[in-house]
């Protein structure tokens, strides 16, 4: 299984922000990252400077949201949703967003749900759970 550092996600979305400002060519995963980071302006000059992006931490105490994270989350979703996993995400998705009358709306949603099922886990030290996962976001629609 996959598991970037810290830099490595910090410099995948800050290159493949350089690519889409400059009219690069994105692969697949690049476009969808891309346009996620599109649908977030106010992270742009953040990922116009991978050096200031890499040397920023991002704490609870702070209140900040950190951006890559909210990015990876929506890629994260973006992937659940395409291939229907758990079960059922995909009309809880569909549903939300016909509901809020966007998709980008009905993601952060589905994120709070992603993160509170995350936090559990790690507190629990085990696996996230799909069910109680699911079960959340059907607390949704």
């Amino acid at each position: 299984m996959f598991n970037p550092t810290r830099e490595e996600v910090r410099r995948f979305f800050c290159d493949v922000w350089k690519k889409k400002t400059t009219g690069q060519i994105l692969d697949p995963m690049e476009t969808l990252a891309g346009d996620w980071m599109a649908e977030h302006p106010e992270y742009h000059s953040l990922l116009a400077d991978p050096e200031g992006a890499l040397a920023q931490d991002y704490t609870p105490e702070r209140g900040e949201t950190n951006p890559f994270l909210h990015l990876s989350m929506h890629l994260s979703i973006s992937e659940q949703i395409s291939i229907d996993q758990p079960p059922g995400i995909k009309e809880i998705a569909d549903k939300l967003s016909q509901k809020l009358g966007s998709m980008h709306e009905a993601q952060h949603l589905i994120m709070e749900c992603l993160g509170q099922a995350m936090w559990e886990a790690q507190r629990e030290g085990g696996q996230l759970s799909p069910d109680k996962y699911l079960e959340a976001l059907k607390k949704l629609v």
